[in-house]
């Protein structure tokens, strides 16, 4: 008698039967535009639109035709036109939206913070501000938010790690304003859509002008505080990502706007991501207990026998693919957008100058012909003896070629750190309200948030 459970099968939109009016279209990419997609999104290796809002139209699902725009033929595919009115206005030359010679700039500036070296140099950081910020969790008055706080948890450890501790503000006041941020300015305006000029004005925008006013004022005042220390005490100064960026400033190297840009960029948007996916792995795994307890047993014997953090992330196999496997199903960047550059081929595909490139990580994630059971929770998708049959182009939740996300095994380590702290100490369950909606504004949030409740286990 087969007694496995049968995989949990967390919600998501259903796939459309048939295709939206455009007036039907704009309204969903507005709410929410994971609820778009249709059956052969689902099902087909690329889907090919020649007419329609915003022109041309390519969104692409095969593995090799990703590795082909993202990697073979990844000068001839630039940032797209509609990716780039979203983000622009919020990150302007952060690295997640320049190009050409800034983005090559910004990238070589960060490069020594990024390296293995470096990033197992966080790990203590990472595991001693996690520790702090469990202990809210010892007599909560009442069920928390899991989502806004692993926002709080992985804001605390981008600033301890990249900023030394020092970020101006109140840590409070600024999930808030991120959840603004992104309620506004991080969905995509219908007049950006049809492509309206960009004089007229965006009400998405103007909503979010003094959140973005905010975020100016920390990057200013932090960037403040760093120089009067650099002037104070250049030698006891710690050599982290902000001292970095300062140190780039110069004719040859960064302009001041572009370090304050790619500080929003890491402030704003550096801990987000990982934030939700944290979020998600709880609230899966508190729905498939049989996969929690095989990680709660894990923990337990990796903490009981190796106190070094550094050495987590490989000591614990089945912690790390269930984050993985809830990056799968709701990938924190649901969306990479590209543009034709030139005209282009790959096999019986014609792709014409101009044409917009959609590679959806949501619906790559879940194509039928690339995943079994491509909707359900298994994290053994991921385990060591699994892993070799996943192509590198079907699983992007980090992206892929020259533009890889800089900042992929630094999330990696402070994921499991985390996971590792909060699972030893607490179980997370869900409550009756816990009704969480993917919802895609920027990354993939639970609408309604994520309340739980949290309970000592030892």
């Amino acid at each position: 008698m087969d007694t496995t459970p049968t995989p949990f099968v967390p919600p998501a939109p259903k796939p459309r039967t048939s295709p939206p009016s455009t007036l039907q279209m704009i309204r969903i990419v507005y709410r929410n535009p994971l609820e778009l997609w249709g059956e052969p999104s689902y099902n087909e290796k690329w889907i090919s639109i020649t007419t329609g809002i915003g022109g041309p139209l390519v969104i692409a699902n095969d593995p090799g035709l990703i590795r082909h725009i993202l990697v073979d033929n990844a000068k001839n595919y630039k940032m797209a036109r509609v990716r780039q009115k979203i983000l622009r206005p919020i990150l302007r030359d952060g690295l997640l939206t320049a190009e050409g010679d800034i983005w090559r700039r910004s990238r070589k500036a960060m490069a020594p913070v990024f390296t293995p070296r470096h990033i197992h140099g966080f790990a203590q950081a990472m595991l001693k501000t996690a520790e702090t910020f469990a202990k809210r969790y010892e007599d909560p008055s009442e069920p928390p938010d899991i989502a806004r706080d692993m926002t709080m948890l992985t804001y605390d450890i981008l600033a301890e790690t990249l900023f030394s501790g020092e970020i101006a503000g109140e840590p409070g006041s600024f999930a808030k304003q991120v959840d603004h941020l992104f309620e506004t300015m991080g969905r995509v305006d219908p007049l950006d859509l049809i492509g309206a000029p960009d004089w007229l004005p965006r009400i998405t925008r103007l909503r979010g002008r003094k959140t973005m006013a905010f975020f100016r004022q920390i990057v200013a005042d932090t960037m403040t505080m760093r120089k009067d220390w650099l002037a104070r005490d250049p030698d006891g100064t710690p050599n982290d990502f902000l001292t970095l960026l300062l140190k780039a400033e110069g004719p040859d190297g960064l302009g001041e706007e572009e370090i304050k840009d790619n500080i929003i960029t890491f402030i704003g948007a550096g801990h987000e991501t990982t934030a939700r996916a944290l979020g998600w792995t709880l609230y899966c795994l508190s729905q498939a207990p049989w996969e929690r307890r095989k990680i709660e047993t894990e923990i337990d014997a990796v903490l009981a026998r190796e106190p070094d953090p550094v050495k987590w992330l490989d000591a614990m196999p089945m912690t790390r693919a269930a984050f993985e496997e809830a990056m799968r199903l709701y990938p924190p960047a649901a969306s990479i957008s590209r543009e034709a550059v030139e005209a282009d081929s790959y096999e019986d595909l014609d792709i014409g100058k101009g044409t917009q490139i959609q590679i959806m990580p949501w619906t790559v994630h879940r194509h039928r012909k690339l995943w079994d059971n491509p909707e359900a929770f298994v994290p053994a998708r991921f385990h060591p003896e699994n892993r070799d049959r996943i192509d590198r182009f079907q699983y992007l939740p980090f992206g892929a070629g020259p533009r890889v996300c800089i900042g992929a095994s630094f999330a990696m380590q402070e994921a499991v750190i985390a996971l590792g702290v909060l699972m030893s100490r607490f179980r997370f369950d869900t409550l009756p309200e816990t009704k969480p909606w993917p919802v895609q504004k920027l990354t993939t949030q639970p609408e309604g948030g994520l309340p739980m409740r949290v309970s000592r286990r030892r």
